[in-house]
């Protein structure tokens, strides 16, 4: 008796594990950032001028005006260039930060952040690693920045650098975060113009970053040093002063923290296409 035919069983391909696969996305959107940034090494003197310009003008200008009181965290009397330092370290952080909201913005008006938005991953994989390279970004002009900063003798001690490494860090994602929220909302490239100045010079005005928040508190301007209080940038610049002496804030951690889970999970509520502007 003919026994009945068979057919082959087909190779059909095998899905890579999510570990595999989400590796392979994290190279692609991470990888893609930081070749275009290496591939454009104006850039990153671009992003390092204005900080210098202060850095450099402003301390000498303003070393005698702005004088610095014994306050937390200091517990002596510092120059004014090393209180400019986290300062400045967050306007890197802060311009970065709108910079990824632009390419944002660009990528998702030219086709290609549509087409990443359509791969086959999870959307808040996307968004997190967006959130990374922006992260990373900001981290590396942050130190080669602080790197110049030692040069000119603002010496921090080696046991505070991974404190203060961590506090870029955090500082970093938050306004990462805040510019990748703010990309949901930016729908052409022409507005982003005045987006800026509506987000970049308060946040970074209102803050005590080239100036101590007494300072307003004794000139009886209330009404700012409020406004200053309840900036997340403030809080960004506070953790970075602080690890950079080695003390650690409570207060400004939760808000950092806090700011970038806020703002994350707005972006990942506006890029829903249920929601955000892919319905619109």
């Amino acid at each position: 008796m003919q026994e009945p035919l068979t057919t082959p069983p087909l190779d059909l391909p095998v899905a890579p594990p999510l570990a595999l696969h989400l590796l392979r996305a994290l190279r692609a959107v991470v990888g893609r950032e930081l070749n275009r940034f290496l591939r454009q090494p104006t850039r990153l003197g671009s992003a390092l001028v204005r900080p210098l310009l202060w850095f450099v003008v402003f301390s000498a200008g303003f070393n005698n005006v702005f004088g610095v009181a014994i306050q937390p965290p200091y517990e002596t009397y510092i120059e004014y260039k090393a209180y400019m330092v986290p300062g400045l370290l967050g306007m890197v952080a802060l311009f970065n930060g709108m910079q990824s909201s632009l390419s944002m913005v660009y990528d998702r008006e030219m086709g290609v952040m549509r087409l990443l938005l359509t791969a086959p991953l999870a959307r808040g994989w996307l968004l997190a690693f967006k959130l990374l390279a922006g992260t990373c970004l900001s981290v590396l002009q942050m130190a080669v920045f602080f790197a110049i900063a030692w040069a000119f003798g603002v010496e921090v001690p080696l046991v505070n650098l991974p404190g203060l490494l961590l506090a870029m860090a955090s500082g970093a994602t938050l306004l990462a975060a805040l510019g990748l929220m703010l990309s949901v909302y930016v729908k052409q490239l022409e507005n982003f113009a005045g987006t800026m100045n509506f987000v970049i010079f308060p946040m970074f005005f209102i803050s005590p970053a080239l100036y101590p928040l007494w300072k307003l508190e004794e000139s009886g301007a209330w009404w700012l040093l409020k406004l200053a209080e309840w900036n997340p940038f403030t809080h960004a610049v506070e953790v970075m002063r602080f690890a950079m002496v080695g003390q650690f804030t409570a207060l400004s951690w939760a808000v950092v923290l806090g700011c970038s889970a806020v703002f994350f999970v707005a972006a990942l509520w506006g890029y829903d296409p249920q929601r955000g502007w892919t319905r619109r």
